[in-house]
């Protein structure tokens, strides 16, 4: 597997930073966007599985950190949703530049959710996949806790996600009533895989199930049971949702392996 690394410029004005996996062989039969779920990273081990499964198969991987996390520049609390949805936007931007624009989006949880969102500004992508996703953005909020109204009355408050504090600010609770996922999906026209756990205690299973009722066809369903939300459970279902990917994605990719990762200049 071939790896570059490189920044481009985010929502918020600062570099993000990339990684694109390309085949070892050098052919690429399509491009993929990879968003990662809320406070994660582009490095999180199961993501790193998951892509490898994917360039194994002969796609080019682009994962990145949003705002403020990671290898990025910015504050992450000056982030929401909308500036994740433009930042999945700006590395499409960035492969229909210096690569070719990408046909695949995958997203892991709150990723995944903006992963749908941006879809509808994104002409080139055929095909979306969500790991363990809110099927609403307000979903997010039952990770602040008691925090909440501290949030709305003083205009942020430092949360704990993951182990990790965060300055989570009420822009952030402004942004998110903005979205409307379920109308989205009904008119995404595109094809849709949804990974979930029946035993997700993060986001339950209800949502995957909301999603799916509401998304038109093409559309499928892959139930990871027994997995946790972060896939860190077992290491074996990470690697199992790559390889399920790998299967699905052929019939709605637009390549072909005599394609190669020449940069367009």
């Amino acid at each position: 597997m071939k790896t570059e690394r490189f920044e481009f410029p985010g929502a918020l004005g600062h570099n993000l930073a990339g990684r694109l996996d390309l085949p070892e062989d050098g052919k690429v039969i399509d491009y993929v966007v990879f968003a990662h779920g809320f406070t994660i990273g582009k490095n999180f081990k199961p993501l790193q599985t998951i892509a490898k499964a994917l360039v194994d198969e002969g796609y080019g991987m682009l994962r990145f950190d949003f705002t403020g996390l990671g290898g990025s520049g910015g504050d992450f609390s000056d982030t929401n949703f909308s500036t994740n949805v433009q930042e999945i936007e700006a590395a499409a931007a960035y492969l229909a530049e210096n690569y070719e624009a990408p046909g695949i989006l995958v997203g892991h949880s709150f990723g995944g959710t903006a992963a749908l969102k941006a879809a509808e500004n994104l002409p080139s992508v055929t095909a979306i996949a969500t790991i363990g996703s809110p099927c609403s953005t307000t979903h997010i909020v039952h990770n602040f806790g008691d925090k909440l109204e501290e949030i709305i009355e003083s205009g942020q408050a430092e949360v704990m996600l993951a182990g990790r504090p965060f300055i989570i600010k009420d822009q952030f609770l402004d942004d998110i009533k903005k979205h409307d996922i379920a109308e989205g999906v009904g008119d995404l026209d595109r094809a849709l895989l949804i990974f979930h756990s029946p035993q997700d205690r993060v986001v339950l299973i209800d949502n995957a199930s909301h999603l799916f009722r509401f998304a038109k066809h093409p559309k499928s369903f892959v139930s990871l049971d027994g997995a946790d939300h972060l896939l860190l459970k077992d290491e074996c279902d990470a690697d199992y949702v790559g390889r399920v990917l790998a299967a699905w994605a052929p019939r709605y990719d637009r390549g072909s392996p005599d394609r190669t990762p020449t940069k367009a200049r």
